[in-house]
């Protein structure tokens, strides 16, 4: 799969195109509307979590995201408002994970894992659903 299939209501893998051989090293692309289905408005990064460490154990109200493990390895479990449960392993550089809005998610890291992260929205502590109860009770609306 060279795009993503952009299937905003479910997270979802994204292989990105990549380019080189092994004798000289590979670039892997990224393009906004085609492997990134959203223009990106924040990029951050996360490194050195011990593996004994569950990072994430939130959702977003609005934020769409893209996870990619740049080094390393990351398992990713999801859960949508409708109990749908999704796990991902991030292991190559190339692929990447879409996370829409209102998806409670959890990342476990290796020792040596480097996440880069694109998001849809500027950072606002108000767009995070910081407990579980709190988006399980979305679930009742």
């Amino acid at each position: 799969m060279a795009k993503s299939q952009l299937n905003p209501g479910r997270p979802h893998l994204i292989e990105f195109p990549t380019h080189g051989e092994l004798a000289i090293g590979y670039l892997a692309v990224a393009q906004m509307q085609q492997e990134i289905p959203f223009e990106v408005k924040r990029i951050f990064w996360t490194y050195f979590t011990p593996q004994s460490v569950i990072r994430g154990r939130h959702a977003h109200h609005a934020t769409s995201m893209v996870l990619i493990a740049v080094h390393g390895r990351i398992e990713v479990h999801t859960e949508m408002l409708d109990g749908h449960k999704s796990s991902f392993l991030l292991d190559r550089p190339d692929i990447g994970v879409f996370l829409p809005p209102l998806t409670w998610h959890t990342m476990q890291y290796s020792h040596d894992a480097v996440q880069v992260v694109l998001t849809d929205t500027e950072y606002t502590s108000e767009d995070y659903i910081r407990s579980y109860e709190e988006f399980e009770e979305l679930r009742r609306i």
